[in-house]
């Protein structure tokens, strides 16, 4: 996001096609190098369905969740030091928040609260299949999960930005809200409720699915 929206980038204005399979190449890298410690948990949402479904136990989530904030959290300051010199070249605060967390194209929370339960089905959906029988996806894994993160993305992400990840939205908007960055702008604090809250119910739905069809 920041090589496509930041100015004087090599990158910049080089599309939606260009952000979604930097994600999904950001999450295949992610997935296969978890899989051995954490079961290639990199989203709360997929820890809750895990734990929903008794393939994780419930006393290990909030310890997940909290690497998941930790670990988005530090990876936005890393992004906010390598295009540092960009940032300070940009003006427009709503890009600048833009490589930071999600924004919806069109302000109406409930449609967007929709968009983000519905990305979140599918995705965790996806994975719940391509994790059974075993609770860990395994390095093998890493490429499907990366492709539906693209599908996504392609498909439903255009309404919302499609955080379909509570940690990867809140934890790099706090970090928004806290580095000194000229022309940033606001935090759009009274949006950040949605791709938490979005995610979550979605994972639950998902995580009902598949104990009907599994």
């Amino acid at each position: 996001m920041a090589n496509v929206v930041l100015n004087k980038t090599k990158g910049h204005g080089s599309g939606w096609i260009v952000i979604t399979f930097g994600w999904a190449m950001a999450v295949f890298a992610g997935v296969f190098t978890a899989a051995a410690g954490s079961g290639a948990h990199l989203n709360p949402a997929v820890s809750v369905a895990m734990a929903f479904l008794g393939k994780m136990e419930w006393s290990l989530v909030p310890g997940y969740i909290l690497s998941q904030f930790v670990g988005a959290m530090a990876g936005q300051v890393l992004v906010w030091l390598a295009y540092r010199g960009h940032y300070e070249e940009t003006l427009d605060s709503g890009a600048i928040r833009a490589t930071f967390c999600t924004s919806p194209a069109i302000h109406n929370k409930l449609n967007n609260l929709m968009t983000e339960i519905i990305g979140t089905l599918v995705l965790v959906s996806g994975v719940l299949f391509m994790a059974s029988p075993s609770s860990s996806l395994g390095a093998m894994d890493a490429l499907p999960v990366a492709l539906l993160v693209l599908g996504i993305g392609l498909s439903l992400g255009g309404p919302t930005g499609y955080a379909i990840n509570p940690a990867r939205d809140l934890g790099p908007r706090i970090i928004h809200a806290i580095l000194p960055i000229p022309h940033k702008g606001n935090n759009e604090w009274s949006y950040s409720w949605v791709p938490v809250v979005g995610p979550i119910i979605g994972s639950f739905l998902a995580a009902m699915l598949y104990s009907v069809l599994a």
